[in-house]
């Protein structure tokens, strides 16, 4: 097949992977449409309103009108092929920004130039540097009757430093935006099918010689020759020019900033050029093994390859995509699973532009396509049997959400469970357990849309509707006094054989969770052949205390005396009076609920501490100290009950605007204060009628 579904294939000097990332609504989407439609790959672009854009093509993501999952989008310009990578800005799918950064070999972070710099920002930064990515900015939406280019460049030279270098600025004359290329000191404008017509470049005063000279600056600072020449007073050359900012990206010395407009083309052929002749080729690239040492990207080399995102469906089974490090890739390769230990044999490859499958005959290093039905995971990394090597894992953020999962229908638990292990597969920052205490299922994410964004994908791909609800609190019962010789008898006549078995037991706390039992029987008042039947049946007692049905910890009991009757005892009489003794014992003994305490550790920019410390006393926390975490972020360590704590990520994102995260680790039990100990109780009894 060749035309609109074939692509050739391309060596590793002529690809370049951009990811594009950047804050929720800067455009993005709009932003990978417009370069689609100007490298000719589709004949109109398609708004984010009216859906149907080529990557957000997920019934979802047209229904919300934002991205939630990672889009591959290759395109060819100039003869080279650009891998576009489509990424999430919602705080929620940060692990698909992850997945779509760990294949990319550059950032262009996208920038609204209405809203200026914003948080998404900012983590774009911060994830892209984390990875020592070449980064760009695209200042978008310079059409907006709202936009402030010079006001949003100011602000990202404060915020991100003085290698942030513009390389195409817009000047409005009379009533029309020209956008003048800073390196060969032309002018364009774009009529309304993103159509360049180059124009006098206009008198803009000292700024444009101001903006160029920053340039010049900046290339001297990538060579020494460059220097030298420089401050001699020369002048550079356009070839010059481009080598210098060229190497100033790869090593990120220089951040260029592009600008334009993705709704009605303008500035992305600019955008397409900067990419082919100025960002790194991907064979100049590399990805780390876990030993930190560099995988070359080259063809000649034996293969190895990275999975960085997997896509389940239940019709076409799983689909992987994969990243070429080294060597090639073609429908034969058989290639080694280091983690299973599994050889995997690639199937037919295809290039995905969205939902379209593109043929391919191959893949070079460097470049990126997806193979269907392989065994491997998120993360992994295929190999060639003579070459093994792990590459290096992508960090996705822990859960810090989570929700009980139920079934709308009855008989459809089974799928529940089986839907979401494999949307797990898909999501490594999605996590699927049941809870072997309180027996319920329970889903976590990163934040309410990201669970919300599960569930439908549950019904729409595995047929299952379900409901979310707060998840029930593992709570443990103890008591606090001593109760000697409760008395536990149990007597059933029944015309033939009838039932009997007597105990006295004391009960008292002890420091071990693990529960206790001791027999302290004088004159065989209770014969040995019942003290397990004894012990049993307490042990049946303790995973359900007499206050609010939660299991009993730091127990001890001690049988201590009874009666049997030589022909009425049995095994099954002496488990009954051990759960009367249990049961009134226990009322007697002082018992107490005991609730779960978890450490806390909230990460958050300065400004924000006492708000959320504030917030942490609230919920009854207690605070054990503060101090400086890594990227400038404060660290509030805190500990505080888990109750208090399931809707905490909420919060914490509201008051820190996204910019921060926490963790959470259950430490102990401890008594609940008398008013949550109610509550609690008052709960169990309404449940408990209600069954």
């Amino acid at each position: 097949l060749k035309g609109e579904y074939f692509m050739k294939r391309y060596s590793s000097g002529q690809i370049r992977n951009i990811a594009l990332t950047g804050h929720a609504g800067s455009g993005k989407t709009s932003l990978a449409e417009a370069m689609l439609f100007t490298a000719g790959v589709i004949d109109r672009t398609v708004s984010i309103e009216g859906g149907g854009t080529v990557c957000d093509f997920d019934p979802e993501e047209i229904k919300r009108k934002v991205s939630l999952s990672i889009a591959l989008a290759p395109l060819e310009w100039m003869d080279k092929k650009i891998n576009i990578i489509d990424t999430p800005g919602l705080f929620d799918f940060e692990g698909e920004m992850l997945a779509g950064l760990s294949a990319a070999d550059a950032a262009v972070i996208v920038i609204s130039a209405k809203s200026g710099v914003s948080v998404g920002t900012e983590k774009a930064w911060k994830l892209a540097s984390a990875r020592n990515m070449p980064k760009a900015f695209f200042i978008n939406k310079i059409d907006d009757d709202a936009a402030d280019f010079f006001k949003v460049l100011d602000d990202l030279k404060a915020r991100f430093g003085t290698a942030v270098c513009p390389v195409l600025v817009p000047i409005k004359t009379d009533g029309i935006t020209v956008y003048i290329d800073l390196i060969e000191m032309k002018a364009f404008k774009y009529d309304d099918k993103g159509k360049p017509a180059e124009v006098p470049v206009p008198d803009a005063g000292d700024k444009i010689k101001e903006l160029r000279t920053a340039i010049s600056e900046a290339v001297a600072e990538s060579d020494d020759e460059y220097f030298d020449k420089f401050f001699s007073g020369g002048t550079f050359t356009e070839e010059e020019l481009f080598k210098g900012i060229h190497a100033g990206i790869k090593d990120g010395s220089i951040t260029p900033v592009f600008c334009g407009s993705s709704v009605h083309p303008a500035g992305i052929n600019n955008l397409l050029d900067s990419i082919v002749s100025m960002f790194p080729t991907a064979d100049e690239c590399s990805m780390s093994d876990e030993d930190g040492n560099a995988v070359r990207c080259s063809s000649t080399d034996p293969a190895v390859a990275f999975v960085f995102k997997t896509v389940a469906d239940p019709f076409v089974g799983k689909l992987s995509y994969i990243k070429v490090a080294a060597g090639k890739l073609s429908s034969d390769s058989v290639l080694f699973n280091p983690r299973t230990g599994n050889s995997e044999k690639i199937g037919k490859i295809t290039l995905q532009r969205g939902k379209k499958q593109l043929e391919a005959d191959g893949l070079s290093a460097g470049d990126i396509g997806a193979a269907a039905k392989l065994s491997a995971l998120t993360g992994d990394t295929l190999c060639a049997p003579i070459r093994p090597v792990n590459l290096k894992r992508v960090k996705f953020p822990a859960p810090c959400l989570s929700m009980a999962i139920n079934a709308k229908n009855k008989g459809d638990d089974d799928k529940i469970s089986q839907g979401l292990h494999r949307l797990c597969e898909e999501d490594p920052t999605l996590k699927f357990e049941i809870n072997s205490e309180t027996r319920q299922q329970i889903i976590s994410g990163l934040g309410e849309q990201h669970l919300d964004f599960a569930v439908s994908k549950l019904k729409a791909k595995f047929g299952v509707e379900v409901v979310l609800s707060t998840p029930e609190v593992p709570y443990r019962e103890t008591i606090k006094k001593k109760v000697v010789r409760s008395e536990g008898k149990y007597k059933k006549q029944t015309g033939g054989h009838g039932q009997f078995g007597h105990v006295f037991i004391d009960f008292e706390p002890c420091d071990s969770e693990e529960f206790i039992f001791e027999e302290k029987v004088v004159g065989g008042s209770v014969p040995r052949n019942f003290f397990p039947a004894v012990e049993k049946g307490l042990r049946d007692c303790i995973k359900q205390g007499v206050l609010a049905g939660f299991p009993v910890v730091n127990l001890k009991a001690t049988l201590v005396d009874g009666s049997y009757h030589p022909v009425d005892s049995s095994e099954a009489a002496f488990r009954s009076a051990a759960t009367l003794s249990f049961k009134a014992g226990l009322a007697q003994s002082a018992p107490v609920l005991l609730e779960p305490i978890g450490n806390l550790k909230a990460y958050v920019p300065e400004g924000t501490m006492g708000d959320i410390i504030g917030e942490i006393n609230r919920r009854r926390g207690r605070v054990l100290g503060m101090t400086l975490g890594e990227d400038g972020l404060e660290v509030v360590e805190a500990e505080a009950p888990v109750a208090e704590t399931l809707d905490f990520s909420t919060v914490l994102r509201s008051v820190t605007q996204g910019r921060g995260h926490f963790s959470f680790e259950f430490v102990r039990y401890e008594e609940a204060p008398p008013q949550v100990s109610q509550a609690v109780i008052e709960k169990a009894k309404i449940a408990a009628a209600a069954e």
